[in-house]
């Protein structure tokens, strides 16, 4: 099921802003493409964000097209690398989220590191949700910072939530059970699980995550039905070290890409499922509760090619 409804219009013109590849200024001569113009196409998808390994596939897909005649002009250049970014975003799993279709509530972990707008996006998440007609619980994983518990809280009690909390210092384990022990007394049809904001590095927390991941796991058959990632769109390829850090600890399903609109270099989403087959399920579009849409690929491409 589709929780987000599309909003094609609006959402080409904001992948417009945020990857600018201006492909009408690389040179495609008569004959194809020449090597300056390759590296110039190069250097702006890398500038994009696009990442070294997705980079040098289109350049190596491109250059490949120009040597059999396929591209002739800019119209060409810019039909041919829509086609292997299209490929690329269709190799991945769904966009949509998943929900559970037994019994019990549908789970979705929330994990990233400090910063990059977990918070606020489990907010957003949690509003529309409501907003849509389901019951939401949050709860608070980070039993460390009690700082974060209380705009955690605020953030719930703003948007209709119900929240549970778990003693301070206390194993955030217990939290995920009680979260699921209350859901399922109460009839709540989503919970969503935060957990401590922590850096990738740190392998005492990673540790912590994955008996979270377990517990949900032993607790209710198929949940967590998501994993999501946090990811803030302007740290660039940083990003792709965040995935591949919490791949080894909780197995995410999917990204949450937080503050989409203040980035001009949205390729990143490309490179995360070049590199992980990892699909951007949801963009953080502004500060307001409502400003969180579902990341749509045709709108993607509409935006970035149609655009151009």
């Amino acid at each position: 099921m589709r929780l987000f409804k599309k909003k094609d219009e609006k959402r080409k013109s904001l992948w417009n802003k945020v990857v600018d590849l201006a492909l009408t200024d690389v040179r495609v001569l008569a004959g194809g493409m020449d090597h300056e113009s390759l590296e110039e196409l190069e250097e702006r998808l890398l500038a994009a964000d696009f990442g070294v390994t997705a980079t040098l596939r289109l350049v190596d897909y491109v250059e490949a097209q120009a040597r059999r005649g396929k591209i002739r002009g800019g119209g060409e250049l810019r039909d041919a690398l829509r086609s292997e970014v299209a490929e690329i975003l269709e190799k991945g799993a769904s966009t949509e989220l998943a929900e559970n279709e037994g019994e019990g509530p549908t789970v979705y972990l929330i994990v990233g590191v400090n910063g990059v707008g977990k918070t606020t996006s489990i907010a957003k998440l949690a509003h529309y949700l409501i907003q849509n007609g389901r019951s939401v619980l949050v709860a608070a994983g980070d039993t460390y910072r009690a700082g974060a518990v209380s705009q955690l809280e605020t953030w719930a009690q703003r948007v209709g939530a119900d929240f549970l909390r778990g003693q301070e210092r206390g194993d955030p384990a217990a939290v995920a059970y009680d979260a699921l022990e209350a859901a399922t007394k109460r009839g709540i049809d989503v919970v969503l699980i935060d957990t401590a904001g922590r850096l990738h590095t740190n392998r005492g927390l990673m540790d912590e995550l994955r008996k979270v991941d377990r517990v949900i796991r032993r607790k209710l058959e198929g949940a967590p039905h998501e994993t999501l990632i946090v990811l803030d769109a302007t740290v660039g390829q940083n990003a792709v070290a965040q995935v591949r850090a919490f791949s080894e600890a909780c197995s995410p399903s999917g990204i949450i890409l937080a503050k989409m609109d203040s980035t001009a270099r949205g390729g990143i989403v490309v490179s995360l499922m070049e590199e992980y087959s990892l699909p951007v399920k949801l963009v953080g579009l502004g500060e307001k509760v409502e400003d969180l849409d579902a990341f749509d690929p045709a709108a993607f491409l509409d935006g970035v090619f149609e655009g151009d």
